[in-house]
């Protein structure tokens, strides 16, 4: 039973209602599958999104559907399809990830090839969560921006120097330059910090050392503007 599932494939060129309704029904469960794996593995997502995800599919079964095996017809839609341009942002690699397995859970449902489609959505979420729960790929450190605000009677050099070994943070000098007419310096560090690090312990140091004045920790990864 469950090989005759996996190589039940529609050759046929006619297209009847129940097979329609059972390809939209399973196209649109799996697409609902596909996008609760996504809302559960990706902390910021976007209702516009998921719900795009759980149509997606059967939008893309039911053009399988309507090709068949008409050659003409697969020219006429992909001239219709041409006309549309989409005009978007290039999106994160893990959204278009997601965006490619909808669309093959919606060729496979589209071809017939129920069994399949089932197997590869089943799978494929199972990895998601999977990675997420290893953390696969997560970095332990992360490269943040420093602006430090010192008085002009501390040398810039080597003001932090010891903080930066007690706290286990590598760090980089870019930028110094003077404010208040010459009368204070901000320094700009590039810092590695480990996740495990207290970055408010860390802050209070710099804070003893330059006398209360401005300090600066940017929550994102360094960019090249400082």
């Amino acid at each position: 039973m469950i090989d005759s599932l996996f190589s039940q494939v529609s050759t046929s060129a006619e297209l009847t209602m129940s097979t329609a309704l059972l390809t939209m029904v399973i196209s649109i469960v799996l697409g609902a599958m596909i996008s609760f794996t996504y809302r559960k593995t990706q902390p910021n997502y976007t209702q516009s999104f998921t719900l795009t995800m759980v149509v997606l599919p059967a939008i893309v079964a039911i053009i399988i559907l309507l090709i068949g095996s008409n050659i003409a017809r697969a020219f006429s839609l992909a001239g219709a399809f041409s006309i549309i341009r989409f005009r978007s942002a290039p999106g994160d690699p893990k959204d278009i990830a997601f965006v490619l397995f909808t669309m093959a859970a919606g060729l496979a449902s589209g071809v017939g090839a129920f069994g399949y489609a089932v197997l590869f959505t089943v799978v494929l979420c199972v990895l998601m969560f999977v990675l997420k729960v290893i953390k696969f790929g997560e970095k332990t450190a992360t490269q943040k921006l420093l602006k430090v605000t010192i008085p002009e009677n501390l040398g810039y050099e080597e003001a932090f120097d010891e903080i930066f070994r007690q706290f286990n943070i590598a760090y980089e000098l870019r930028k110094v330059r003077t404010t208040e007419l010459g009368s204070l310096y901000e320094l700009v560090y590039a810092v590695t910090i480990e996740h495990l690090t207290n970055q408010k312990e860390f802050l209070d140091a710099i804070r003893t050392r330059n006398g209360n004045l401005d300090i600066t920790l940017t929550m994102n990864p360094v960019t090249q503007e400082y």
